[in-house]
């Protein structure tokens, strides 16, 4: 029988959402190994060989030494600061790729999650109980580090900052700012001006490529009619959901359990989609489309054609990004869908 998300009340418990830390099936086969760098572009190799070297020393350091070295008095001391990596650079050159492939390589107990994940789980935890949750970690991976939310960055910059101290090491991805130039200098330059007293515990490694906008563009994939996606919503695996109601729930469920939410989903359908125009929607709207894209899970919609989803005001926003990185994967994940139809 199809199932409605707006039926779906997920609570799942704190630690259910801490083992969730892991990354998403998109990238469960990603590995240094099959990385292929661009020839043309040797930072891509470069970054490849220091992944390499960084998951060897965390291999090859003692797990002792991440919490804490008993002194030749008997007293515990405090691990040394740890030093990260900060991966640099736009759209499609490999660095979620690279920090999947450093997940499943580094030993102990890694953690891996979006910035917006994680922001999203301190809330639920609160920051004291998430900072000790994640001090165990054997390497914190954070992908998609964003700078468009003062309060947010903080309060990551904060934790970093406290979890470094306890020596566990953090390696983050960004990419640039679509209209900045420079593919990912000024991100850098933004990330490390944030954390300030930690900049010098982070090597940045500077990946270039391709254009993201060659890599990322939106499409406009095929417009499916309501009736087409309503008599396709067939099967035990597959939602159907009118858009206002979902957009609704969305309001009522955490963000967090989004992922829950959709768990043993495996098409969606979303029937009169309408262009959104408040960034309350628009926000939780993208944290949605992401949990559904790392989950592979293809989207049938109607209404709306998806590059029109948003309306200028958000995206002249300072949430540009968010948006438009949401609607190149909704483009993707409405494709698949349509194809599903057929």
């Amino acid at each position: 029988m199809t199932t409605s998300l707006t039926s779906r009340f997920p609570t799942p418990a704190p630690g259910e959402l801490v083992a969730q830390l892991v990354p998403p099936p998109r990238f469960q086969q990603a590995r240094l190994d099959n990385y292929i760098p661009d020839p043309d572009y040797p930072s891509q190799e470069a970054a490849k060989q220091s992944l390499q070297q960084f998951a060897s020393r965390l291999t090859a350091q003692p797990s002792s030494s991440r919490g804490g070295v008993l002194s030749m008095f008997g007293r515990k001391k405090g691990p040394a600061a740890a030093h990260g990596l900060y991966l640099d650079g736009g759209f499609g050159v490999g660095k979620t790729h690279l920090l999947t492939a450093l997940f499943h390589i580094a030993p102990g107990r890694p953690l891996y999650g979006t910035f917006v994940e994680y922001t999203n789980l301190i809330g639920v935890l609160g920051f004291t109980r998430a900072v000790e949750e994640f001090s165990t970690a054997s390497v914190l991976c954070i992908d998609e580090f964003e700078l468009d939310d003062v309060g947010d960055t903080l309060l990551m910059t904060r934790m970093i900052r406290e979890l470094s101290d306890r020596g566990v090491p953090v390696v983050a991805t960004s990419n640039t700012l679509p209209d900045a130039l420079g593919e990912g200098r000024f991100a850098a330059q933004d990330f490390l001006r944030e954390i300030q007293a930690m900049a010098d515990r982070f090597d940045v490694l500077r990946i270039d490529g391709l254009d993201y906008r060659e890599k990322d563009r939106i499409d406009d994939p095929p417009q499916l009619a309501d009736d087409q996606v309503r008599s396709g919503a067939r099967g035990d695996r597959v939602s159907l959901d009118d858009f206002e109601p979902l957009a609704e729930h969305l309001r009522e469920v955490h963000p967090s359990r989004y992922g829950a939410m959709i768990e043993g989903i495996e098409r969606c359908h979303i029937v009169g989609m309408e262009q959104v125009s408040e960034h309350n929607r628009g926000l939780r709207l993208v944290v949605l489309i992401d949990r559904l894209y790392d989950r592979e899970v293809p989207v049938a919609l109607s209404g709306v054609r998806v590059p029109e989803l948003f309306t200028e005001d958000l995206l002249n926003s300072g949430y540009r990004k968010k948006y438009l990185r949401c609607l190149s994967r909704l483009g993707a994940l409405q494709a698949d869908g349509a194809r599903a139809l057929v």
